[in-house]
């Protein structure tokens, strides 16, 4: 594991997305084995598997494209690494937090393609400590280091969809 820098956002190797979704999303697997709940059947399913599908494309696409974007201008999106500029070009343009948004995307699309209803329902508490364990302090570190010019960027693009 890669030691955390002292300029970063996160401190601890426990602050990242693996962790901020993958306990949920154990937790769900766990919930759908002692207590079976399933998402809508019959013709309903028609629809949700390939909702389902389309969802976990568009969130992979997300993921990748804000990976791509970040490593075009020599960023890394790794906890505990510093950040020497801010990213506004792509889906960065879009969503302040492209990167969880198409974690919700991917986990939301497995959960319909794979009647998961445990999942949609544990993406409720993933994304309150998505906010208050990653967001948040990505939030006041960026503030901190680029002061104004975040500022200006957090006043036009919503922290997760669309533009101000």
């Amino acid at each position: 594991m890669t030691p955390m820098s002292a300029d970063a956002a996160h401190k601890s190797p426990w602050e990242i997305s693996e962790v901020v979704f993958g306990i949920p999303l154990l937790a769900a697997i766990g919930l759908q084995f002692a207590f079976p709940l399933a998402l809508p059947q019959g013709a309903l399913r028609l629809i949700l598997i390939p909702s389902g599908a389309a969802l976990f494309a568009a969130g992979l696409a997300v993921v990748i494209s804000a990976r791509r974007e970040f490593a075009r201008f020599g960023q890394s999106m790794e906890p505990g690494h510093p950040i020497t500029r801010i990213v506004d070009t792509g889906v960065f343009s879009i969503s302040r937090n492209p990167g969880y948004l198409g974690i919700l995307g991917v986990l939301s699309g497995i959960a319909l393609m794979f009647n998961g209803f445990w999942i949609l329902l544990m993406l409720i508490p993933a994304t309150i400590l998505c906010h208050y364990i990653l967001i948040a302090p990505e939030e006041r570190y960026l503030k901190t280091k680029f002061g104004a010019d975040y500022a200006a960027y957090a006043g036009s693009v919503r922290r997760w969809l669309g533009r101000k």
